[in-house]
């Protein structure tokens, strides 16, 4: 879809723009994404154009407001040689020949998570450099001469609370004397918010029963073939003198 300034409006569009863009051609933006092609007074908005020389390359700005995870939620132009704002991604190449994007000037964009965005970039438009202001739009900065300004608005939030709940012939193992089950400390903090959760989460650690009320039972147990000896044992079995070696010494 192509933009001109019979576009611009002082009302919020439905949807805030998901994605930014350039592209080289009017006709060759991915789909669902609408190309500013003219500023508001009617003029080429041709983000390359070189006005002394003319110029086979075209670069226009395009976005989408295609629901998705995220929104745009600021734009900013810096000179290329600037340091990246932080949280920003720079627009490098075109989305339909992979070229670079623009020159001299830095298209950079922030994205933010839909469900936690308060505010997000609801429309984008191009003018000629100092005709006018548009009103509710902010200016973003300058490109090729003329002025990139955009409408930011507040994100609506339609969030649905789901309500879980256990059927009655669920299995829900339940901790008694007789189990002695030792539970891990930070499964005893799920209430915290969190909802990570490892392999080990919801395995109960179980004491042996052979172990309750005869803890020195332990010396008799056989582990994998393995006798536990007492150190006197193993003294009595592995004794060593040393007599063949201090008689040749002497």
């Amino acid at each position: 879809m192509i933009s001109n300034m019979s576009d611009v409006s002082n009302q919020l569009p439905a949807d805030p723009i998901s994605a930014v863009g350039v592209v080289t051609s009017l006709n060759k933006a991915p789909d669902d994404f609408c190309v500013v092609a003219q500023t508001t007074d009617g003029s080429d908005a041709d983000l390359w154009k070189d006005a002394l020389f003319k110029s086979k390359v075209n670069r226009y700005l395009c976005f989408t407001r295609k629901p998705g995870p995220d929104v745009v939620a600021d734009v900013k132009l810096t000179d290329i040689k600037e340091v990246l704002p932080e949280g920003f991604t720079p627009v490098l190449e075109t989305m339909d020949t992979k070229e670079t994007a623009t020159r001299k000037r830095r298209l950079c964009v922030k994205l933010s998570p839909r469900a936690s965005a308060e505010t997000a970039v609801y429309d984008i438009q191009i003018i000629a450099k100092s005709k006018h202001h548009l009103v509710n739009y902010t200016c973003i900065g300058e490109i090729n001469n003329m002025g990139m300004w955009y409408q930011i608005g507040a994100v609506p939030q339609h969030q649905l609370c789901q309500k879980t709940s256990i059927p009655a012939d669920t299995d829900i193992p339940t901790e008694t004397n007789t189990e002695r089950t030792t539970r891990r400390p930070d499964c005893e903090q799920q209430s915290s918010g969190s909802n990570t959760k490892t392999a080990l989460d919801d395995v109960p650690f179980v004491i042996s029963e052979k172990f309750y009320d005869n803890p020195e039972k332990i010396q008799q147990v056989n582990l994998m073939g393995i006798t536990i000896k007492s150190l006197a044992e193993i003294e009595e079995e592995f004794y060593y003198n040393f007599s063949t070696e201090q008689s040749i010494a002497l």
